[in-house]
Order: structure tokens, then sequence, then C-alpha cells
């Protein structure tokens, strides 16, 4: 079974962490051992594990991004929104979980984030749990 969380994103590039919300799902589940698969099905969005303790962090990470793919450029694509597209590419769509003890395996200092680079958006991310048989 697929579980779907939708997001309202509310600028143009924003960080918004999603542990809570994917940890919920795995709870509900009852698996207590397995893998956790989350896939952003946008273009230019994406999903990342990296710190959540500290907010610097994510945007220490968009302004590395931005130096990399800066808004104005000499882009092709008609619709304006390569540096999204870019940026999304970097992180990727999609994470693996691993499920032990019925509880998502992070080390102590990682959340999951679900990255818009193209907003202010609707976006959905999706979640399946499968369990080790």
């Amino acid at each position: 079974m697929i579980h779907k969380i939708n997001i309202n994103t509310h600028t143009r590039v924003e960080f918004q962490e999603i542990t809570g919300a994917v940890r919920d799902i795995v709870e509900s589940s009852g698996v207590q051992s397995g893998v956790c698969y989350v896939f952003v099905p946008h273009t230019t969005a994406a999903v990342m594990i990296n710190e959540h303790a500290d907010p610097d962090v994510a945007e220490d990470i968009a302004a590395q991004l931005d130096l990399i793919a800066p808004r104005h450029n000499k882009y092709r694509h008609a619709e304006g929104n390569s540096p999204a597209h870019i940026k999304a590419s970097l992180i990727g769509d999609s994470k693996v979980i691993f499920i032990e003890d019925g509880q998502l395996v992070l080390g102590t200092w990682q959340g999951i984030f679900f990255c818009e680079f193209d907003g202010p958006r609707q976006r959905s991310l999706m979640v399946k749990i499968v369990a080790d048989k």
C-alpha cells in the first residue's frame, strides 16, 4: 500500500521537515523490521535526509545549491525553472530508510525533508512500507 503525504509549500525554495509524518506511517503499519521507501513524484522537488536540529544547515544547503544552479543564467528550458530541475536532480527523488523495532533507523541528528525548488505549490510525497519476510 502506498501512503500519500500532501504538502503545501509557501516559497520558491523551501525545506519542510516531514520526519514525523513518515514516522507516523511506519508506526501505524505495524511493521517491526523492513524498509520505508519515500518518493517525490515531481521533477522540481526532492527528498533529503540531513540534520534537523539546526535549521541553518538547510539554509546553508539551499545557499550552496543556488551557487550551483543560480536562478538567472542562460538556461534553454522555456518555463524558466531549470534551476529547480537541476537542484531536484542533485538531491534526488527518493530515499530508502531501514525500519527496526518498529522505528525508522535514523541517526541522532537526521531528519527527512521535502525539498521544494519551484514553489509555492501543492505537492505530494509517497511512502511505501515493506516488511522483511
